[in-house]
């Protein structure tokens, strides 16, 4: 299974492969960002291994964002026995 993950630009480079700074609810990741040219700093983009593949509205990052943060805190802490 494959998973792109919704992330908000904070810086861009302007290099070979224009790159930038991406922050996933506080954790910030080095990202492509050549198949988005038209992304700008503090817009949203959807993140499958180290590329950002497409821009997204903030609306819908912040449901995706949140849907993730409740699947995560609904599974079992590993380590513990059930």
């Amino acid at each position: 299974m494959c998973l792109a993950i919704p992330g908000q630009i904070q810086r861009i480079e302007e290099d070979d492969l224009r790159t930038g700074t991406v922050s996933f609810a506080g954790v910030t990741k080095d990202v492509c960002l050549a198949l988005v040219p038209e992304a700008a700093v503090g817009d949203y983009v959807i993140v499958h291994v180290g590329f950002a593949i497409s821009k997204v509205d903030e609306q819908a990052a912040q449901k995706s964002l949140l849907l993730i943060e409740q699947l995560s805190s609904a599974q079992p802490n590993e380590g513990t026995s059930s």
